[in-house]
């Protein structure tokens, strides 16, 4: 579905004159903006090996229709366009964009180069054979590995040349018609299996001095780094020289850092790169540290995390957003986390199960995220497929409603549950109170399981949008919430619903339907959006009385 404001339109057929994709800050939000418009992200991540074959996808793109994506997001491996060392083949990507195009489809491609999840599994044959010229990382006893050193400039230099010649191609390819909106530069990367790479080549850099380009980076912004890493620095005195253990201290934390400061050297070598060929927007994303094992080397070392992002924006310049992939608890805090200091949220990887379409909403509305993304989209089943292919057809109708608000700070996301069921929350010039919807017209009473409730279990998670669009005018829209409304600025106490109007957008446009009152209102105490297998959208007026 297409909209004339604020959702960019499906890829053109033919060039024109049109900006190249960018980052561009409008108010309180910073928003992709394609073809001169802003952009919200209704996207799904391909498994890894899926865009590999134009055959294999050919009856998934109608799928893909049908969950109302307007953004995929597709691997492109190091091996399948250089198979040959500088015999470059890009009849995949050719052959991903044109399908993309016919089906009114953007792309984000994900670059699976020296490492992807922290294993150099998707190089190049040619180049995994010639450890001579690429060298592996040993284990802790020494034995070779499938991970190549990150410490290594030939790696380095071949990847860059691979990557830069794929952004050439698509500026040759697809500059004027922007079917390709972003670029992820590497996969997950960091170190996996011990706290940091302990080879010769690392081992020396490890006993040499900080460079002098991170420590000037952190001199001049010691009052705005990340407490959990200024922390760090601070306990050696904040020393302005030295080995990384005389700076940072001994121990896996130090560790830690240094590897990020390798890794981020790396991605934004290549990141800068590829944008002197085609500047598309670039971002990492980040394996997360689980609590269950929360050392480095058991999550991966040196990855783009909240506590490592100076070491990232030091060394990696280039890269314009840093993502978390979600596979577990916590989204509220992962959100909170990554929002940070300017970091727009794009969520390119995400469990898919029935917390995705509840959560999408929450990040769209309270954290701005310019996009989401479940994984593996072509293989996600009934019922969680249906339930995010309704929320991404709510979000197409209110996308030009959400861009507007997110630039002006008046829009606000929930998501509810039987164990956290309820929230206030204070937009214009009123307070909320929401809550999760029993009783009538609500879900089995059952409870997620502790990892995530499965497609067997019941979808029981509430979510919603509130948009303040008037000194009195609320728009609000979800699935299994009740709200109330109460007086958050001086005047008369109470607050009353002067007129509730169910309806949709389409395209943009509000279209109204039933007015409700009564019953379906409380009798003027709050309004409710009931569970059911579609969302409701009402526009809401509210008054003061004594």
């Amino acid at each position: 579905m297409l909209f004339a404001l604020g959702l960019a339109a499906a890829p053109p057929q033919q060039k024109r004159d049109l900006p190249i994709p960018h980052l561009e800050k409008r108010g309180s939000a910073t928003q992709l903006i394609v073809d001169g418009r802003p952009m919200l992200l209704l996207a799904g991540e391909l498994g890894n090996n899926t865009s590999s074959s134009l055959e294999y996808m050919q009856p998934i793109w109608p799928r893909l229709r049908k969950m109302n994506l307007n953004t995929v997001l597709a691997p492109v491996a190091w091996d399948w366009i250089e198979p040959e060392e500088n015999k470059f083949d890009f009849r995949v990507v050719d052959g991903l964009i044109q399908e993309a195009r016919r089906n009114n489809l953007r792309l984000v491609f994900l670059w699976f180069g020296a490492w992807k999840d922290s294993i150099s599994c998707y190089a190049p044959v040619w180049l995994k054979k010639d450890q001579a010229r690429f060298p592996r990382v040993p284990d802790k006893s020494g034995k070779s590995t499938e991970v190549l050193s990150v410490l290594d400039d030939a790696t380095l230099n071949a990847d860059t040349k691979a990557y830069r010649a794929l952004l050439r191609h698509l500026r040759e390819a697809d500059g004027q018609t922007h079917t390709v909106i972003m670029m992820q530069v590497l996969n997950e990367v960091g170190f996996l299996g011990d706290s940091r790479e302990r080879s010769e080549g690392a081992n020396q850099a490890f006993a040499r001095a900080v460079p002098e380009e991170l420590m000037g980076y952190l001199q001049k912004h010691k009052d705005k780094l990340v407490p959990e890493f200024r922390k760090v620095w601070e306990a050696g005195g904040f020393r302005s020289s030295g080995t990384w253990e005389e700076v940072f201290g001994k121990g896996p934390a130090t560790d830690d850092i240094f590897m990020a400061w390798f890794f981020a050297r790396y991605t934004g070598k290549l990141a800068e790169a590829g944008k002197a060929e085609h500047p598309l927007p670039t971002f990492v994303d980040a394996g997360l540290i689980d609590p269950r094992r929360p050392n480095p080397g058991e999550y991966p070392s040196g990855g783009p995390l909240p506590h490592l992002f100076d070491l990232w924006r030091a060394a990696a310049p280039a890269v314009d957003v840093y993502s978390p992939d979600i596979w577990s608890g916590g989204f509220a805090d992962w959100c909170a986390r990554y929002a940070v200091n300017g970091n727009p949220l794009f969520f390119p990887e995400i469990r898919g199960d029935a917390t995705a379409a509840a959560n999408l909403l929450y990040a769209v509305g309270q954290h701005n995220a310019m996009g989401f993304s479940p994984f593996g989209i072509e293989s996600l089943q009934a019922p969680v497929a249906e339930q995010l292919a309704r929320s991404y057809e709510l979000l197409s109708q209110l996308a030009p409603l959400i861009l507007e608000s997110q630039a002006k700070g008046t829009i606000a996301g929930v998501v509810l549950d039987p164990q956290n069921p309820t929230r206030k929350i204070a937009l214009g010039d009123y307070t909320l109170d929401v809550s999760y919807t029993r009783g009538r017209g609500g879900p089995p009473q059952s409870s997620p399981s502790p990892s995530g409730p499965t497609a067997a279990q019941p979808v029981d998670y509430a979510s919603g949008l509130i948009f303040a669009t008037g000194p009195d005018d609320y728009v609000v829209a979800g699935r299994g919430l009740t709200i109330v409304f109460g007086s958050g600025r001086p005047g008369p106490p109470m607050v009353g619903l002067a007129r509730v109007v169910e309806g949709s957008y389409a395209p943009g446009q509000w279209t109204p339907g039933r007015i409700l009152s009564g019953d379906d209102t409380g009798h003027g105490r709050n309004i409710r959006l009931p569970f059911g297998e579609r969302y409701t959208i009402l526009r809401v007026q509210l008054y003061r009385y004594h």
